[in-house]
């Protein structure tokens, strides 16, 4: 048996884009020595490619050049789906959207597009309303660009794993998304009141 099921699969590269758009923090993992190293990054998906900053100082920044293979994780929403919530009988299960990548790293050494790429980084990042605006002029910015690196990855290998509960009855699929809305809206909403 084919895992995981075709039905839980998603190969469509429209709705991948539209996770990574959507959610793009990005769980980073490259390898080095056996051992792997990951780090949480926002990454933009621009002209088919992804554009990243990371610190100079992180260990990991010195896989993200040389044409280094990386894999990357993007995580949609996600819950417990109780067997209460549908209209036949089921188990328990976990629903979810995850897009995992494969790509190849090159580093940009180039300082103006490293700013050009985090003031257009910024301007993606605050759509829509638009609330702040990084300047060209910053002097912050400016002084910050030399502990800074930007890569761009060439994605490799796509999938999309979308576990909707797409097997069930249609009445039961749309039960388990209105849950999945609910719970990630209340569940963050008590997290946050327990850690902060």
């Amino acid at each position: 048996m084919k895992y995981p099921p075709k039905h839980h699969l998603d190969d469509d590269q429209n709705h991948m884009i539209e996770v990574i758009k959507t959610y793009p923090l990005a769980t980073v993992i490259s390898i080095a020595d056996n051992q792997p190293l990951i780090t949480h990054l926002p990454l933009i998906f621009e002209n088919g490619k992804l554009i990243g900053h990371i610190d100079i100082y992180n260990p990991q920044a010195n896989l993200l050049k040389d044409n280094n293979d990386i894999t990357l994780i993007f995580s949609g929403p996600e819950c417990y789906i109780s067997p209460s919530v549908y209209n036949t009988t089921q188990l328990p299960t976990w629903n979810y959207i995850k897009v995992h990548l494969k790509g190849k790293v090159k580093a940009i050494e180039s300082k103006a597009a490293l700013k050009q790429s985090l003031i257009a980084m910024t301007e993606f990042l605050e759509a829509p309303d638009h609330k702040y605006v990084l300047e060209p002029d910053n002097p912050r910015l400016d002084r910050n660009l030399n502990y800074i690196k930007m890569f761009e990855i060439t994605i490799t290998h796509w999938e999309g794993k979308f576990k909707l509960s797409q097997d069930k009855k249609p009445s039961d699929t749309k039960a388990a998304r209105t849950e999945l809305v609910r719970a990630n809206q209340e569940s963050i909403r008590k997290f946050l009141d327990s850690v902060f």
